[in-house]
């Protein structure tokens, strides 16, 4: 029997990670799939007593001296506090908890006067757009970029059909509107949330410049891929201009070695526990949770004012076999909220439920019939995850070992 085909530059053997209930199948980041940055390590690595790397780096949380850490916070703003009235970080965000608790403590806690920056989702929630309304309407100033949006139709579809990865166009935007945005008015500091190394991710270091950062910058249009589809291929197959295109894009690296902007994590210098942000968000910044649950998931506050981000993590679901639960019981194990045996539960009873609330309005948006994102899925599904029993798709491995092949 010929052994069983592997994509995506998966591990052929699939292990659960003995401490929360991710498998090694998980990418070690988003970034790369954004940036096509290559490391050598592609997914989430499990050491000799079988725990992944995000258990352990949360573990080395409980060392830290997060009073020492403070100080160097502190030290950081008092070096780049505005002492004129004018900007001196930048906060991207879309009004969700983690954006909303970034700014809120920088501005009202460490006297800082942050630009708050959105790449608005591709498709708002009500509630999402609202708690955006609110994060800003309690003391922010907002720049928010309204991309081209015939192109971020055709390259959401794009992405989903040659990717299946419906939010790839729409994080490179994200990702790369904060440095044009600081290079532009001359803002030496970019804040992020937590910082990503806490998930596995080795090129997430705390403090960078963005000269060093090389998936902020590109030398060359022509290795540069959007939906799957090179920039000289979306000029002729699509009759998009360049020009279109370049919101989409980073700075060029001439540009920025022109300059010594910073990004930081604030979750490096502040303990970052997701449910106390989320409390925090919503008595500080009038943030709400989700009126319902979140499919896929037990949640309701975590990713929740783009329409798509339910359908991404199906698809999530369809590549790697991990949905979306699996994501948030995994991180709420970590910060010792739910045990692994009710993470397991959990996990077997919403990994993988579809998300139809808003999945035909989506397709109508991007222009793609439902039968075919179906049809996309079944060719998406790698061989060594899923199998077919009666006609029904069936994981080969779950965290309950109760796959076709456990």
């Amino acid at each position: 029997m010929s052994e069983l085909e592997v994509k995506y530059g998966l591990p052929r053997e699939v292990k659960f990670c003995k401490k929360c209930v991710m498998s090694n199948q998980r990418p070690v980041s988003e970034v790369e799939f954004k940036h096509n940055i290559n490391t050598k390590k592609k997914t989430l690595v499990f050491d000799e007593e079988g725990i992944c790397d995000a258990c352990r780096a949360n573990e080395k949380k409980e060392a830290i001296d997060w009073a020492k850490r403070e100080e160097e916070l502190v030290a950081l703003l008092d070096k780049y506090r505005s002492k004129d009235g004018s900007y001196d970080c930048i906060v991207p965000g879309s009004g969700g908890k983690d954006s909303a608790y970034q700014a809120h403590v920088l501005k009202y806690k460490y006297g800082m006067n942050p630009l708050t920056i959105t790449w608005p989702p591709i498709l708002y929630t009500d509630y999402g757009y609202k708690n955006w309304k609110n994060w800003i309407d309690t003391g922010f100033d907002n720049l928010s970029f309204n991309r081209n949006g015939k192109i971020m139709k055709l390259l959401t579809k794009l992405s989903i059909e040659n990717l299946m990865h419906p939010f790839q166009t729409f994080m490179l935007g994200q990702k790369n509107l904060a440095p044009k945005i600081a290079l532009k008015y001359g803002i030496p500091l970019i804040f992020y949330g937590e910082n990503e190394a806490e998930y596995g991710n080795p090129i997430a270091d705390n403090t960078t410049s963005l000269r060093d950062k090389s998936y902020f910058s590109f030398n060359n249009l022509d290795e540069i891929y959007l939906g799957g589809v090179s920039i000289a291929e979306l000029k002729e197959k699509y009759d998009v201009k360049e020009a279109d295109l370049m919101s989409f894009l980073p700075p060029p690296v001439s540009e920025l070695e022109k300059t010594d902007i910073q990004v930081h994590y604030l979750g490096y210098y502040l303990r970052w526990t997701p449910q106390e942000v989320y409390y925090y968000a919503v008595e500080n910044t009038g943030f709400q949770a989700r009126p319902f649950r979140t499919q896929g998931t037990y949640s309701k506050y975590n990713s929740i004012d783009d329409k798509i981000d339910d359908l991404h993590y199906y698809t999530t679901y369809i590549k790697f076999g991990i949905g979306r639960c699996t994501y948030d019981a995994s991180q709420e194990i970590r910060n010792q909220h739910i045990t692994r045996e009710e993470a397991q539960a959990l996990v077997k009873k919403f990994d993988g439920e579809f998300p139809d609330r808003y999945f035909n309005e989506i397709m109508d948006y991007i222009g793609l019939k439902p039968e075919r994102f179906h049809e996309l899925c079944e060719e998406f599904r790698s061989p060594h995850l899923w199998t077919k029993q009666n006609g029904e798709w069936k994981l080969r491995h779950t965290v309950n070992g109760d796959g076709a092949d456990d």
